[in-house]
């Protein structure tokens, strides 16, 4: 009998995890499966049931500005289901983002035990899981973009076809936006040689024709949504919201450098707060800091070889972490700082690099306690937060 591939097994284990952890609930927050019935039914536009789904309103119309991939995932069961569960494809994307980071592992070389303590740390150790339980809009817009970016780096570190990594960067930016600047840096994976990282590879030119033939089309039909939701070919979605939003301005661009200091200090200072009482020490409801949640991100700092993938890595982190340091908000009400999950597929893959001949025990340490906090959050948003 075939055995079974154990990216499947990973990836099984955190499907059962997460379904557990998320108890089966139904997300009200269940924006794209009112956009999935809106495209059923030939619109953009949903209807609207109330203030608590986050919508613009625009011309008379309200609009989910979120990147749509999720809402288009769902179609098939919303034509068969109308309140199709929303969080149950949350938790399915967060186990084949961990089923595609095992993969990752084993191509990277990975030994298998070291492997399991990296996507324990994905899963756990990072928003993933909590994001996933919950499934939320924003929350499942960012376990979307995890699982399709590392199905791009699996591809990117195997057959590199650049049609497939196109198709995965393309859900991975269709389900967060900031993931459209690490398209240059899948481009020149693409295009050059993984053992001369100055030189063109063989199939440079094919590849990159592929990356780029499927990227156009993707381009064409975004513009077409948009020019059917705003009347323009670009996307006003979030500036619009931007400017009626009361944390926001009246005027200007939702991302700006004077907001670089507030998330500095959201993403690396903000602690979890002391009550006093039962539970004790509770998240604050506007993000607990990278520092406190996922310590053992710096593992990626042993990373050395190959530098070529390391320094692309990095710069797909930074570009796609820069918007989020630039951005009016920092993902309030959550737990950790789910913005993270935008570029931390790249740090994690780093990490992956830098543990290959040796995961030290300080290393172990850090996992089990960023895997605990990440536990903990999860056990503390639904037990008072999320409870029914």
């Amino acid at each position: 009998m075939k055995r079974i591939p154990r990216c499947v097994i990973a990836g099984a284990v955190a499907f059962v995890v997460t379904l557990i952890l998320s108890h089966g609930r139904s997300t009200p927050y269940n924006n794209y499966v009112l956009l999935a019935r809106a495209l059923l039914d030939g619109r953009v536009w949903i209807d609207w049931p109330g203030a608590y789904i986050d919508a613009l309103l625009y011309q008379g119309h309200y609009y989910v500005i979120e990147a749509p991939l999720p809402a288009l995932l769902l179609l098939p069961v919303v034509a068969i289901f109308k309140d199709a569960n929303q969080t149950l494809l949350a938790v399915l994307l967060a186990a084949v983002a961990v089923g595609a980071a095992w993969e990752l592992g084993e191509r990277y070389a990975l030994p298998r035990a070291t492997n399991a303590w990296i996507c324990a740390f994905l899963l756990a150790g990072t928003d993933l899981l909590w994001c996933a339980m919950l499934g939320d809009v924003w929350f499942i817009a960012h376990v979307c973009a995890v699982c399709f970016t590392f199905l791009a780096l699996v591809e990117l570190a195997g057959k590199r076809r650049g049609w497939l990594v196109a198709l995965w960067a393309a859900c991975a930016v269709e389900s967060r936006f900031s993931l459209v600047l690490a398209l240059p840096v899948y481009a020149y994976l693409l295009a050059t040689d993984p053992d001369r990282p100055f030189e063109l590879a063989p199939s440079a030119r094919r590849a990159l024709l592929s990356f780029a033939g499927l990227l156009v089309p993707v381009a064409v039909l975004w513009v077409f949504y948009n020019e059917a939701r705003w009347g323009t070919w670009s996307d006003i979605g979030y500036t619009t919201w931007y400017h009626q939003d009361q944390a926001g301005m009246p005027t200007g661009s939702p991302f700006a450098l004077q907001y670089l200091g507030y998330q500095l200090q959201s993403f690396f200072v903000a602690w979890p707060t002391w009550i006093g009482r039962y539970p004790w020490i509770v998240p604050s409801y506007g993000g607990v800091a990278l520092t406190w949640t996922s310590p053992a991100l710096i593992l990626g700092f042993l990373a050395r070889s190959p530098a070529r993938l390391v320094c692309a890595l990095l710069i797909a982190a930074f570009l796609t972490a820069l918007p989020n340091f630039l951005y009016y908000v920092n993902g309030y009400a959550q737990f950790g700082m789910r913005h993270a999950l935008d570029f931390e597929p790249f740090l994690v893959a780093i990490m992956m690099l830098g543990v290959r001949e040796r995961l030290p025990r300080w290393g172990m340490a850090l996992i089990v306690y960023s895997v605990l906090v990440g536990l903990w959050g999860c056990w503390f948003w639904s037990a008072f937060l999320r409870s029914s």
